[in-house]
């Protein structure tokens, strides 16, 4: 039995991500499995972007 792991994005961000990356009619038709790895790497930098923003918005809050 193979362990199963946990994703640390929610499924609502995932598709978000895949909206703003043009590929959401693929993961709509075809699940995530039918998208690239060039999509998904994408994606995953896109995230980091995303928080490394975030974290820095925070930072110079007072």
């Amino acid at each position: 039995m193979g362990r199963r792991r946990r994703s640390i994005m929610s499924e609502e961000f995932k598709y978000e991500l895949a909206r703003d990356l043009g590929f959401y009619n693929t993961v709509k038709e075809e699940g995530w499995g039918g998208i690239t790895t060039k999509d998904a790497g994408n994606m995953v930098k896109r995230a980091i972007q995303m928080a490394e923003q975030a974290a820095k918005a925070n930072q110079n809050r007072p």
